[in-house]
């Protein structure tokens, strides 16, 4: 068995793991702060990729359907594929419209479908994967002109780099085994070397899924001055990662 099968497997285990319980509760976005940080960060991803009736997307990692639920408002088109089954039969108890959101189970880089797509999607899916061959697949089945739009985890951040790199931490907070996240500079050149251009990696996200209710807005205030900060914005929870296909 290969590496990379391994990896799968392990995906595989952990999505039926945390399908029994509740993954959305699990991944911090069902208190009220997690609820404004998933759409946050759907409407980034939605508006950077163009999403709108007409428009063809690629959905990576689509999870219990969180966010192919929020990015189907768009009325785009959405292809939703992922991994695991068990979170599968999770998104299609959203009642999606079958017409414009289409369900698959496969590892992203094994996926076998037609392209080319005016956009591939994702949130917090690429540190999941083998990520040099994802970009090389994602560049292949864009449209010329299309768009890559994911948020990532940011290495930089003390909590994501305390999370990703001590194993029983990991563990205890719901990741997988093989999980990471990204330097801005290491996903930049990743990117280019993929072909993509255009490129901008912003680092956003200093809310955390545990503020009370009660502090979200003054959370959301402050942290709204911090994204603008040089230096102390490089710290922040996540990364907003965006590249074009060439024309």
């Amino acid at each position: 068995m290969g590496m990379a099968d391994t990896s799968a497997d392990r995906e595989i285990s952990h999505g039926r793991k945390i399908s029994r319980q509740d993954p959305e509760k699990i991944w911090g976005w069902t208190t009220p702060a997690g609820r404004r940080r998933a759409r946050r960060r759907a409407e980034m991803i939605a508006v950077s990729a163009g999403l709108a009736p007409g428009v063809r997307a690629l959905e990576i990692g689509c999870g219990s359907g969180l966010f192919t639920e929020m990015f189907a408002e768009s009325g785009a088109q959405i292809l939703a594929v992922d991994i695991s089954g068990d979170l599968l039969e999770r998104a299609k108890q959203r009642m999606l419209p079958e017409t414009q959101v289409r369900f698959l189970e496969k590892r992203f880089e094994d996926c076998d479908v037609e392209g080319p797509f005016d956009a591939v999607i994702g949130s917090s899916v690429l540190h999941h994967l083998n990520i040099k061959q994802a970009l090389s697949k994602m560049h292949h089945l864009l449209k010329p002109g299309g768009a890559m739009s994911f948020t990532e985890p940011n290495m930089l951040n003390p909590q994501i780099m305390a999370q990703k790199n001590i194993p029983w931490l990991k563990q205890r907070l719901g990741d997988s085994p093989d999980e990471t996240a990204f330097f801005r500079w290491t996903i930049r050149r990743l990117l280019e070397q993929s072909g993509f251009c255009s490129i901008r990696i912003t680092p956003f996200d200093w809310l955390h899924p545990a503020v009370p209710a009660a502090l979200v807005g003054t959370v959301v205030y402050a942290g709204d001055i911090l994204e603008c900060l040089p230096l102390i914005r490089e710290f922040a929870g996540s990364l907003h990662i965006v590249g074009f296909k060439p024309l």
